[in-house]
């Protein structure tokens, strides 16, 4: 692989003329010999950094051979894990595949969306709770 692929591969741009993986090749590479996994689009193998990986090699087999975004974004990785992923790109889904997989905009994930909706739910149901509370309170206090 060049080297302006590698310059180009993080999450956000997609490097030109990269190679295409299925969704369901990438999930016949689900083992500690050769674990791949999807994030944003991207293909990467993550074999190499099994051993590496701050949090198991576990972490990683647990998400081989799958789409691994949502994961990916709930732990927050730093800016550094982020650049690592370079190293370990090999390819894009394949554009069939692309289709399925719903958002592939990096900052509109699944859980982002759902945490949007219990920003605004939580608060406007305590704060229903909270008045129901004082009324009956005061309500009581006065009989």
């Amino acid at each position: 692989m060049g080297s302006e692929q590698l310059s180009a591969a993080g999450v956000g741009a997609a490097p030109e003329g990269g190679p295409f993986f299925t969704l369901a090749e990438v999930a016949k590479r689900n083992s500690s010999r050769e674990a791949w996994l999807v994030i944003h689009g991207r293909v990467y193998d993550v074999g190499r950094f099994l051993d590496e990986h701050p949090g198991g090699e576990e972490v990683l087999l647990e998400q081989a051979g799958k789409d691994a975004t949502e994961s990916f974004e709930d732990v927050g990785h730093s800016t550094d894990a982020r650049e690592m992923l370079k190293e370990y790109f090999i390819g894009e889904v394949h554009p069939c595949d692309r289709k399925n997989e719903g958002s592939k905009d990096p900052d509109t994930t699944s859980s982002s969306q759902s945490s949007f909706w219990s920003a605004w739910l939580i608060p406007i149901f305590g704060a229903l709770v909270i008045g129901l509370m004082y009324r009956y309170y005061m309500l009581d206090g006065k009989s």
